[in-house]
Parts: structure tokens; sequence; C-alpha cells
């Protein structure tokens, strides 16, 4: 988070879906259903990966060193994270 760029929450990453192309969705385990059908549908259009983790919202923020919940993350630039390789294993 620190050295790449990103967007966090639902309506970002669909936004971000809408008029630029993400590298990376990310889904928390207690994304709004109807919210992650549109991601899914969204990024299926522009052929972006898109992975559900086991961390719920608070979570997920708490990862991305926010004092919020955090639904979705959309990845732009992974900076120097090696963000790519562990959703591969």
């Amino acid at each position: 988070m620190k050295t790449g760029k990103s967007v966090i929450g639902v309506n970002q990453v669909v936004e971000t879906l809408l008029t630029n192309n993400p590298k990376l969705i990310i889904l928390s385990s207690n994304c709004p259903d109807n919210k992650k059908e549109d991601i899914i549908y969204y990024s299926k259009l522009v052929q972006v990966l898109v992975k559900s983790v086991k961390e719920d919202g608070i979570e997920l923020g708490s990862i991305c060193g926010k004092p919020f919940p955090v639904s979705a993350i959309g990845i732009l630039d992974e900076g120097d994270s090696d963000i790519f390789s562990s959703f591969k294993k």
C-alpha cells in the first residue's frame, strides 16, 4: 500500500474498472453480494483478475493500515510488493 497505487472501497473499484484498468481486484469475505456481482461482471469485461480472500472487511482494512472496514481493493500499481506472486500460489 505504501509504494504502489491502489483504490479502496467498492464504489471506487467499480469506477476504476469503468475508467482505468486495474491489475488486480481483492474482495473481502463479507463484501456485499450485489457489489461483488457488479465488480465480477465489470472485471470480466476488462479481463482483470478478481480474488476473494478469507479475511472480512475489518481485517482487510487493518491489513491495509486503515481504521475502517475495507470490502474491496483495486491494485493499479503493485510498487515494491510481491502481491501477484502471493495470489499465483
